[in-house]
């Protein structure tokens, strides 16, 4: 069989035609999302090795995480989308899931288990969870039942909670007595200024709309410190995989962690990433001209379904939370309409494997840039928020500053889904209210009050 009869049978197995676009334009918008979204393979590990999850380790569990998963979604669901480790979820896991299991096992004498063990088994009890979910398609009935103001806040905020993080990489700020404070020491230093600079540059091209404008800002940075003796560039570029945190995952430390602890970590997991996943799904699949007549996304169970198989697929190969990318919007502006889009992608991010020494040795002035972008990226959902009305304005104010005030996605949550209930009840609009919302808001109102009862165990 030749190429032209192989191009044809690859036509017509993803539709291509059907959906108006052709294999080349697929094949251009596979190279444009992973050019947008390769940065994760430069900062997941750079967030879950500050955690002690091996740092080899986490290179090859988020390149062939993402690549299963988005080689599924192609084949699978034939969607133009790709998956890798989210943003925000990575963040929770390294900054509030690993700290406080590291604290309840030191409290519990606990030894021969890590707490970013622990954290991964709470992230393969989430993926399971969805798999379910998803083959029985609750999922996209509880998802139905939230506002879109929370939906938008809790995005927002994971964006101002990243901002934070990356500005602390950058050395441009530190911690103080009170909270925290510009390190006026950073202006004489090369590292803060190299983030500083290439963060305006990520900025340039973004505004230019030039692809690849995150990656690139992270290898400029990375040449730019080498250039400069601020870091050693690594002896080599390529190696075998190391999988030194595969199959690492604990869900018996998880389980003597104790009920409530459990099942707090497990449903913050759960929350963030449920609505992540659906809004992403959703938005992208509109653009992609997958939503039919009746509002509904062509195939959105078999998208829900692969990105939930991504989940528990990262956390056996040791890496937090895969979901779907957002970033996969600009190959859908190129034209990406089939999942051989996402084919191409989840091949490249098979090279990824062999490129660890590289990655692993990404300095964090590098990768900061790329957690202030994607911070006001993700931030950009408050301008979707309706400020005018005050039940809807100030639950998504909690949410947002919540978030990076706390240190703590799962806080800022709880606040802004509390509050919601709180004020839509006592202004009698209990209509705007349904009984899965308000049994969220008691979880998240059980949890605080949980909260006393854990830390005097940790203190006692």
């Amino acid at each position: 069989m030749g190429l032209d009869g192989f191009a044809g049978r690859v036509e017509r197995f993803f539709r291509v035609r059907e959906r108006g676009s052709s294999v080349r334009r697929e094949v251009v918008a596979g190279l444009t999302t992973f050019m947008t979204m390769a940065y994760i393979l430069f900062v997941n590990p750079a967030i879950l090795g500050g955690a002690g999850v091996p740092k080899d380790g986490v290179v090859a569990a988020t390149a062939l995480s993402a690549a299963i998963a988005t080689l599924i979604m192609g084949l699978y669901a034939n969607a133009p989308f790709a998956l890798a480790p989210g943003m925000g979820l990575n963040s929770y896991f390294a900054y509030t899931v690993v700290p406080f299991v590291a604290a309840v096992l030191a409290a519990k004498h606990v030894t021969g288990v890590a707490a970013w063990q622990v954290a991964l088994g709470a992230v393969l009890v989430e993926g399971i969870v969805f798999v379910i979910l998803s083959l029985t398609r609750v999922r996209e009935s509880v998802a139905n039942s939230i506002p879109p103001t929370l939906k938008y806040s809790i995005a927002a905020g994971i964006g101002l909670f990243l901002t934070l993080i990356g500005l602390r990489d950058a050395g441009l700020i530190q911690p103080t007595s009170f909270a925290v404070s510009l390190n006026v020491k950073a202006f004489t230093m090369p590292g803060p200024m190299i983030a500083l600079l290439f963060t305006l540059i990520a900025g340039v091209l973004m505004a230019l709309r030039v692809p690849g404008a995150i990656l690139f800002s992270i290898i400029g940075a990375m040449i730019a410190g080498y250039a400069l003796h601020v870091t050693d560039p690594p002896s080599t570029v390529y190696s075998v995989p190391h999988f030194t945190a595969a199959f690492k995952a604990s869900v018996r430390a998880l389980l003597d962690l104790g009920v409530a602890a459990a099942t707090a970590i497990v449903f913050t997991f759960f929350m963030v990433d449920f609505f992540d996943t659906l809004g992403t799904v959703t938005g992208l699949g509109a653009m992609a001209g997958l939503m039919r007549e009746d509002g509904k996304v062509e195939g959105i169970g078999r998208m829900l379904l692969t990105d939930a198989i991504g989940t528990v697929t990262g956390a056996l190969l040791g890496t937090s939370t895969v979901t779907t990318y957002i970033e996969s919007a600009a190959g859908v502006e190129e034209g990406g309409r089939t999942g051989l889009t996402a084919v191409v992608v989840g091949l490249l991010f098979l090279l990824g494997l062999v490129f660890t020494p590289l990655l692993t040795a990404t300095p964090d002035y590098a990768t900061a840039p790329a957690l202030i972008i994607v911070g006001l990226l993700m931030a950009s959902a408050i301008k979707r928020i309706n400020l005018d009305d005050p039940t809807e304005a100030l639950p998504a104010f909690l949410t947002i500053a919540g978030i990076p005030f706390t240190f703590s996605i799962s806080d800022g949550m709880a606040l802004g889904f509390i509050s919601y209930v709180f004020l839509k009840a006592a202004t009698g609009r209990w209509r705007e209210l349904n009984p899965i919302l308000v049994g969220v808001a008691l979880l998240f109102l059980a949890y605080f009050l949980s909260l006393p009862h854990i830390h005097a165990g940790l203190t006692g």
